[in-house]
């Protein structure tokens, strides 16, 4: 029991045994006293009277009786109040607007929802009408129930994934959601604002674009949506942060020299990939680099081992059985099924391949439309100048190994223009293990597509090659000025720095627990670094009016799981006891009763 609830039990206790005193006292003076000074049994019985009047009277001064109120629910006026019907049932209910709510309203104005519950201490449901609850306002409706009559979505980009931080020439993907446009084409646009990528909403507003990544650092790519007309509806810009990779140490082992080969060292020559390549001649002759012992030392060296069908099945069992080890332990090991592949090298791979004529196939288009593509080769440089007239003529028809699998864990790693699947991949332990079956992609290169040669290969290898031990941390996804940022798996030391050098350090806060949680509050939009030790991890913040839609839809959607967390909603009134009423007509009485009291406690009635 608490002091707020013992107080009015100690009061009363000890007024009760003041009460009794009393009438102790005087019950023994009328005994003793002489029967000329006892007065009238009138005025013994007043005195007795007035002494639990006077008791009670004191007792609602001290503590004055709760006022019964009825408490309702409080209506929340919030951005685009104005666009939404209230039910009957909210009529005569109290009404506020947030700082965000149109002009207008017949609310009070309150600057923050805390203030507008201070000012309605009896409010135990709030009703939210609107665009929903802004983060300054979330932690304030507390175990209240809330119910939220939300404004119609938005029109234009409702939803868009982050873009995760990508290698330095690697391609990504943008997607998100568009609502309330009809027949809309979604278009993304480079830092230069060339048309790279363009695409048709599904029927449920989803899209999904690619585009490439050229130079490390950070990069503003644009979406724009147009409806029927061609008109732009809304843009959002899809931030890019492009970090060159440590390159993969590849070990190709080349069972015959060819054409394939020949264009593989090419591109690995001019990616910077160290590609220790060894073709076998027969009869024991070698071309290439120094052979190198298949040995699990060898192996720890490398980060991918590239085979084709001829060099894959001159292993032996052991080597084969070093490479699965090595496998196992994070290697990762691309097989070309540039020819039939031996039982040995199938239960290597634990694909399950059958067939093996040759069949042609197309890559699919890098871009919906030549002047599209044209923007994503770009302009090439002197000593590798791009092919104008590669673009209209096509990629060219390639031939691959027509093989199948019916393995459950195979994943593609390539797929035609068709949908065929021409390339798998399966995790094997801590590695990976592939099958490719296209046999002259360096078809690519002759046809002035060397891009789309270099795209292909280091999409396939970077996939499959060694995963690298760098610490990363989680980011933000959607940070916004001067909205605030919850950052979490904080330690001590933790800081973030913004575009112009301001560095922030960040404190936890002790209620997240073992969450290590703090808080952020962006001044400035840009590429943002939180730094954890020697972990770093690059964040965008997006200015207050980039994406308005985006934001819309992203307040309506924390307002609606508020919404669904809360507890079931209360009656629209009930009766309940509130704060106490006022003590001055209390205190009032008493003073009129005790003095009274007094009064009569010194009336005395002259004698005979």
């Amino acid at each position: 029991m608490n002091v707020a609830t013992s107080l009015p039990l100690l009061l009363a206790g000890l007024l009760t045994l003041a009460v009794a005193m009393a009438w102790l006292r005087l019950a023994l003076w009328r005994r003793r006293a002489p029967h000329d000074r006892r007065g009238s049994p009138i005025r013994f019985a007043l005195l007795c009277l007035l002494q639990p009047v006077v008791a009670l009277l004191l007792y609602f001064t001290l503590l004055p009786p709760r006022q019964t109120t009825t408490t309702g629910t409080l209506v929340v006026m919030t951005a685009q109040a104005d666009r939404v019907a209230l039910p009957a049932s909210l009529d005569g209910q109290p009404h506020v607007a947030l700082p965000e709510a149109p002009a207008g309203l017949d609310a009070d104005r309150v600057p923050d929802l805390g203030t507008a519950l201070r000012r309605h201490p009896e409010v135990r449901a709030l009703h939210i009408v609107g665009a929903g609850l802004e983060a300054r306002d979330r932690d304030a409706v507390d175990e209240r129930a809330l119910a939220f009559s939300s404004a119609p979505l938005p029109h234009g980009i409702v939803q868009l994934s982050s873009i995760a931080p990508v290698a330095t020439g690697a391609g990504f993907t943008a997607s998100g959601r568009v609502h309330g446009v009809p027949q809309a084409t979604v278009v993304l646009r480079d830092p230069a604002g060339q048309r790279i990528d363009a695409t048709t909403v599904d029927a449920q507003g989803g899209f999904h674009l690619d585009g490439l990544s050229r130079l490390p650092g950070p990069a503003q790519f644009r979406i724009e949506v147009l409806d029927a007309k061609r008109a732009v509806i809304d843009t959002a810009t899809a931030p890019v942060w492009t970090q060159p990779a440590p390159a993969p140490r590849v070990w190709a082992l080349a069972g015959a020299p060819n054409a394939e080969w020949k264009y593989l060292r090419r591109w690995a020559a001019d990616a910077g990939i160290p590609l220790h390549l060894q073709i076998s001649l027969g009869g024991g002759l070698q071309l290439g680099d120094a052979p190198l012992p298949m040995t699990a030392d060898t192996l720890r060296r490398f980060d991918l081992v590239l085979l084709d069908a001829r060099s894959a099945a001159a292993l032996g069992d052991g080597q084969r059985a070093a490479l699965v080890a090595a496998v196992r332990d994070g290697l990762g090991v691309l097989v070309r099924a540039d020819g039939v592949l031996a039982p040995g090298v199938q239960r290597m791979l634990g694909l399950a391949l059958t067939g093996g004529d040759d069949a042609e196939f197309k890559l699919p288009r890098p871009a919906p439309d030549d002047d599209a593509w044209r923007a994503r080769r770009g302009a090439g440089t002197a000593d590798a100048p791009v092919d104008t007239d590669a673009v209209p003529a096509g990629l060219p028809t390639l031939t691959r190994r027509a093989l199948r699998t019916t393995s459950a864990d195979a994943i593609p790693l390539l797929r035609a223009a068709d949908g065929t699947v021409v390339a798998w991949w399966r995790a094997e332990g801590r590695g990976r293990i592939g099958a490719w079956t296209p046999t002259d992609t360096y078809t690519l290169a002759l046809t002035g597509h060397a891009d789309t040669h270099a795209v292909l290969w280091s999409q396939a290898l970077g996939t499959l090659a060694r995963a690298g031990t760098e610490l990363s941390l989680a980011a933000p996804d959607d940070a916004r000025v001067p909205q605030r940022v919850a950052l979490c798996g904080l330690a001590d030391g933790a800081q973030v720095s913004a575009p112009d050098g301001t560095v922030t350090r960040l404190l936890r806060d002790p209620a997240t627990g073992a969450a290590g949680c703090g808080g952020f509050w962006p001044r400035m939009a840009g590429w943002h670094q939180l730094t954890i030790g020697e972990a770093t991890a690059p964040f965008n913040v997006r200015a207050a009016d980039d994406a308005p839609q985006l934001r819309a839809m992203a307040v309506r959607e924390q307002t609606r799981q508020l919404a669904s967390r809360s507890p079931s909603s209360v009656a629209a009134s009930s009766t309940t006891e509130g704060a106490r009423g006022p003590a001055w007509p209390w205190f009032l009485g008493w003073l009129f009763a005790a003095g009274l009291l007094w009064w009569l406690e010194r009336r005395r009635t002259a004698a005979g």
